[in-house]
Order: C-alpha cells, then structure tokens, then sequence
C-alpha cells in the first residue's frame, strides 16, 4: 500500500505553477489514466450542450461522417502535448493541427474558454467521484496552470488568472448558455451511438443506458435526453465506486499510457509511424 501512495507524495512536494506538465503527466499518465480518458471523452459530450458549438460542429458534418475519427483526432493530438510537453517538437507540431483546425471557423473566444475550462474542471469532478484516491491539491491546480499555458498557445484571450475565477466562469457559462436545441440533440445523438459502437451490438442498448446514466441533469435537458431509470444509474454509480475501492490495492503502474494508444480505431498502431501533422480532419470541401 505504501508502494501504491509514493507518486502522490512525490505530487506533493512539487510545485504546481513551476511543475505543471509532470504532475499532470505522472496523474494523467500513471495515476489514473482510465478516469482521466473517460472524464475527458464527457468533458467534451458537455461541451455539445452550447448551442452555438453544437450549431457548428452540425454544420461541419464530422460528426456525421466521420466521428470516429474526430475522436479519436481530438484525444490523439491533446495527449501528443501531455505525453511530450506543448513546447517538445511533437507538441508544438499538434498545436499547429488543433489552431489550423479551429481556424477555419469563426468559434468565439467564449467558446474557446468554455471548452477549455472542461479539459480542467470535469476531470476533477470525475475523480471526485470516482477515484481510487482523493486529488492532492496540487493535482488540482497543476491541471489549471497546464491547460492555462496550452491555451495561450491556441491564442485563447482572457483566461482566468486563478483557479477558482475559472471555474466561476465555467459554472456561469453553463447556466448561461445550457438549452435545448435540435443541433445539441444531433450531436448528443452521434456521440451516444459512437460511444456505443464500442461495445459488441447485443451490449450497445446497454452502453447507450450507460451513457445517460453518466449525464447530469443539465446535460440531459440541453440534449433532450430522458434519463436513464434509476436503477442503471445506480448501478453505473456503485460499479465505479467498486472500481475504485478495488484499484487501491493494485500495484502502481510502471509505465505512463499518455502518448500510447493500444486500441485506435482510425490509425492502427499508432503512434508508431505518425506524426501529429498526420492526424486532423480534412478541410471542408466548401
């Protein structure tokens, strides 16, 4: 148990400004990758609440034609950065592919802010929840002062100066901007069944009870989803509490995933043979 608890300890005695990318790395990377893959996959479902971001990635048609790849771009090119560090060759080679992307459409800088905020703050609150561990403090705020400098680096304007001012932001975003349109419903419809296509077909009316059972109330609204029955939320709740429970009496991990992705739908074997400026969706035809 002593062994299982040493990488929070060395979490502890770093700084958090000053050694943001390795206590992101050993807690994204060693710590808890499999929490942080899937708070990361909701992070960005809430994200297709906002009317104005749903309205645009409908009009793209990604989501429609090719949203596999579109995920699997997105998680790539973000764990190219953490795996190597923004400023490293390779994650400065995917920022160039993440700003030439969100160049080609007009994306308000709110929008840009509100999407970063959930990189942040839905981790957290998934590990929150879910964890084998609690976060140390540090985690927490090594998180802020990560994605902080990523945005900078995507040229995104008045990023909160302190942790707590940015999740104000995010919450009064949400209430601001959180309603129903058929646009949210197109694409909340398109992530469901991706997420569900995973799974063999007899397990996919499962998995997509599985989903809503993960969403809050807000984001079930925003969406027009019906919640899932209270049993299934339930036991999706009480199977990743045992999760947890049981994950502490593991061994630590010995080597980080970020960077690794063993089971990529779009580019097999990856990352052997890519680059980041390989990944990316296509320009739009018009």
């Amino acid at each position: 148990m002593s062994r299982r608890y040493q990488r929070a300890h060395r979490i502890a005695a770093l700084d958090p400004e000053r050694d943001h990318l390795e206590i992101y790395q050993i807690s994204a990377g060693l710590e808890f990758p499999w929490d942080y893959t899937r708070a990361l996959e909701f992070a960005l479902f809430r994200t297709y609440c906002v009317p104005s971001i749903s309205r645009l990635l409908a009009a793209t048609g990604e989501f429609r034609d090719r949203p596999q790849r579109r995920y699997d771009d997105t998680a790539l090119l973000m764990a190219e950065m953490a795996a190597h560090g923004y400023d490293s060759p390779r994650g400065k080679e995917a920022l160039r592919v993440v700003n030439r992307a969100h160049g080609r459409y007009a994306i308000t800088n709110d929008d840009m802010l509100y999407v970063l905020s959930t990189f942040i703050y839905d981790p957290i609150d998934w590990l929150d929840r879910y964890g084998w561990r609690p976060l140390h403090d540090n985690e927490r705020l090594a998180a802020y002062f990560y994605y902080r400098e990523v945005g900078r680096r995507m040229g995104i304007r008045d990023i909160p100066a302190a942790f707590g001012d940015f999740r104000s932001f995010k919450r009064s975003y949400e209430d601001e901007q959180f309603r129903y349109t058929d646009t949210n419903r197109e694409i909340g419809d398109y992530t469901v069944n991706l997420f569900a296509a995973w799974f063999p077909p007899f397990l996919r009316p499962a998995a997509r009870l599985g989903v809503r059972s993960l969403l809050d109330e807000p984001m079930l609204r925003a969406f027009g989803f019906d919640p899932a029955p209270a049993w299934v939320t339930a036991a999706a709740t009480t199977g990743l509490r045992a999760r947890a429970v049981a994950l502490r009496f593991l061994p630590p991990r010995r080597q980080s995933v970020l960077g690794v992705s063993k089971h990529n739908r779009t580019y097999p074997g990856y990352p052997t043979g890519y680059q980041p400026s390989d990944l990316g969706a296509p320009a739009p035809s018009a």
